[in-house]
């Protein structure tokens, strides 16, 4: 980048209509960082991944309308005055990813200016093609530096985000593809920019707000209260349409063990690992929660009991084969495996009329299983429980 910048400084001039852009890129881009610093201030706090800001939305433009030295320049300022203004400062040890940010989106800048000079001009499909461009050297520059942070717990969805991620960093480009269109014809109404971006942020924040409020931190599943809400609305619907429904409950063997005997973060490892394992194992609409400590549930709407028995037993099966690996409390690595879970089924309206008795009916089984060995599954826990 810094070679670049100070090729170009030396080879491409500088005009005064070039100066006027960069002037007015920088005003409106400081702008509406003022205006929304503490939106952007709570998002970066809540991130759990690749965090996205609005500065797609002036590093596009300037890629095609600006010098590259002036984007160097546009997008150090935009990364200084956000850590200092909307992020309160760097903390220790974090400078170094404002900068490798900044360095980042400058060289998505950079690809964007390449790819419109390909086409010698600012029209649609020129600006289409530096779009993505500039989504494309992004994504893969973040992704990288995500993955050598900490390439041992590396994911896809980690390095290169999840689509709502991708979906903002896209609408990003697009208010910028029209802010090169704006600037090049009119540019005093490219002030009107600063509202819908201001909007756009509130609203990613309000959903993340609501993620975190219906969410389970540690394993991404419903937590406790939705999972009720969600259930109650499900018997709901049953009782009306005359339907059934299947219910389990899952509750790990001998957790306590594991957080005994590598520490809580690794038990933290390990319940992360099988909520995965239970998402994936049932269907996008079934209301899967954590219910607390080593706990699990699942609602199968639509399900028979002997169907749901199926699919716990599924869960069961790919739960000990798991091979999760971790570190202890002192740093050491280890794997964990043979970790195995008991499993309730109940259905309504056979093992109850409400979901209360429904999921008693499961915690019943899931005891039963407990009593019968571990690491199996029970739909009944009378018929278990007498031939223990």
């Amino acid at each position: 980048m810094l070679a670049w910048t100070m090729a170009a400084t030396l080879t491409i001039p500088v005009t005064l209509a070039n100066l006027g852009t960069f002037a007015l890129l920088t005003a409106l881009a400081v702008a509406q960082t003022e205006v929304s610093r503490r939106i952007e201030r709570q998002r970066r706090i809540l991130s759990n991944g690749p965090h996205i800001n609005m500065t797609s939305v002036w590093l596009l433009p300037a890629g095609l309308l600006v010098p590259p030295q002036l984007v160097a320049v546009l997008g150090t300022v935009l990364y200084v005055y956000l850590a200092f203004r909307s992020w309160s400062g760097t903390r220790p040890g974090e400078a170094h990813r404002v900068a490798a940010n900044a360095t980042t989106m400058i060289l998505s800048g950079f690809a964007a200016g390449f790819a419109a000079d390909l086409l010698s001009g600012h029209g649609m499909v020129a600006v289409a093609l530096a779009a993505v461009a500039f989504f494309t050297t992004n994504t893969a520059l973040t992704g990288l530096g995500l993955y050598l942070a900490a390439p041992e717990k590396a994911t896809v969805e980690g390095c290169l985000g999840n689509m709502d991620d991708n979906l903002l960093e896209l609408a990003t480009l697009c208010v910028g593809g029209l802010l090169v269109m704006v600037l090049t014809t009119e540019p005093l109404l490219s002030v009107l920019v600063i509202l819908p971006l201001y909007v756009l942020q509130r609203s990613v924040l309000i959903k993340r707000l609501e993620e975190l409020a219906t969410t389970d931190q540690k394993t991404q599943l419903l937590n406790a209260t939705t999972w009720q809400d969600g259930a109650q609305r499900e018997i709901s619907r049953a009782e009306r349409e005359n339907g059934s429904f299947g219910a389990m409950m899952i509750d790990l063997d001998h957790f306590k063990r594991i957080n005994d005997t590598y520490g809580h973060l690794a038990g933290d490892d390990v319940l992360k690992a099988v909520a995965a394992v239970v998402k994936q194992e049932t269907r996008a609409h079934d209301l899967v929660g954590r219910f607390g400590g080593e706990e699990f549930v699942a609602l199968l709407p639509s399900t028979s009991k002997e169907d749901a028995i199926v699919t716990a037993e599924r869960i069961r099966q790919r739960v000990s084969e798991l091979i999760i690996s971790t570190t202890t409390n002192a740093g050491a690595a280890v794997d964990i495996e043979r970790q195995t879970a008991s499993i309730g089924v109940a259905a309504y309206p056979l093992d109850g009329s409400s979901i209360e008795e429904v999921m008693a009916s499961a915690d019943a089984a899931v005891y039963a299983a407990k009593h019968g060995g571990r690491n199996r599954v029970v739909g009944s826990a009378a018929a278990a429980l007498a031939a223990a």
